[in-house]
């Protein structure tokens, strides 16, 4: 009898696949990433309890282009805010398009992250640089200027962001349970890494809208190449009705989950 492939994989299948992963080489990104202070008022309300607000208020854009092995290609974006949870302190990911499936499924999955299918651009011609995130024909960031120097490389790099893991309920009414707070800490290294100096264009989108986080201050632009490894654990339980007020942050249309 032929071999049904969605049936089970076998041990020595399952032990191939994780020593494949632990040989993955290092994955290098390019990517321009725009920080600014915001409304404080704007970023408080973003963020759902246990969060709070840092002590600045940032919000951080990032937009690469992420060479794969095999020779393919991955946009990966995100706009996140700064928090504080059990007083660490780290970024709090709104929206995170990704250009492939795998992406995209991987990271809502296993960590609960915010991603989205969408559009991701970065580009490069001599010192003009550009970088924008496109969802429903809108590009609600763009990000754009001029290369001006060279940066002193930092050391290896630690960044903490924070994400609420859940699923709707499949009888409509809310979550299926509690939602599981995410801790992911990302530890990276940078190879290159240019000051730009530019600017921030938001724009109005009815589904994703950073356009309510206004750029105040401009703290800077880089464009850098990096590669990092992340690790989540879940550290505390966030009760249902506490979370489902912010679900459309994570869905297009938050009515689905009360779709019965």
């Amino acid at each position: 009898m032929a071999r049904v492939r969605y049936g089970p994989r076998t041990a020595e299948e399952l032990r191939a696949a994780r020593e494949a992963r632990a040989r993955i080489p290092d994955i290098w990104s390019t990517g321009i990433i725009a920080l600014w202070e915001s409304d404080p008022d704007a970023v408080a309300q973003v963020l759902p309890p246990p969060l709070k607000p840092a002590g600045r208020p940032l919000v951080r854009a990032t937009i690469s282009r992420v060479d794969l092995p095999g020779g393919h290609v991955l946009g990966a974006g995100s706009v996140a805010v700064r928090a504080v949870h059990d007083g660490q302190e780290g970024d709090y990911p709104l929206v995170m398009p990704m250009t492939t499936e795998r992406a995209l499924i991987g990271g809502r999955e296993v960590f609960g992250e915010p991603k989205k299918l969408g559009e991701v651009v970065v580009r490069r011609s001599g010192d003009r640089v550009s970088a924008g995130l496109t969802r429903h024909g809108v590009s609600f960031v763009l990000v754009s200027g001029e290369v001006t120097e060279e940066l002193p490389l930092p050391g290896e790099h630690e960044n903490l962001d924070f994400y609420f893991k859940f699923l709707p309920a499949p009888d409509g009414s809310g979550l299926d349970g509690d939602a599981a707070l995410v801790h992911c800490t990302r530890r990276g290294r940078t190879r290159s890494l240019h000051r730009v100096e530019g600017e921030v264009v938001l724009n109005e989108s009815p589904y994703d809208p950073v356009a309510d986080l206004p750029v105040r201050r401009l703290v800077g632009i880089t464009l850098g190449e990096r590669t990092s490894v992340q690790e989540g654990r879940i550290v505390e339980r966030v009760a249902a009705e506490v979370v489902l007020p912010f679900v459309h942050q994570r869905y297009d249309d938050p009515m689905q989950v009360l779709d019965a």
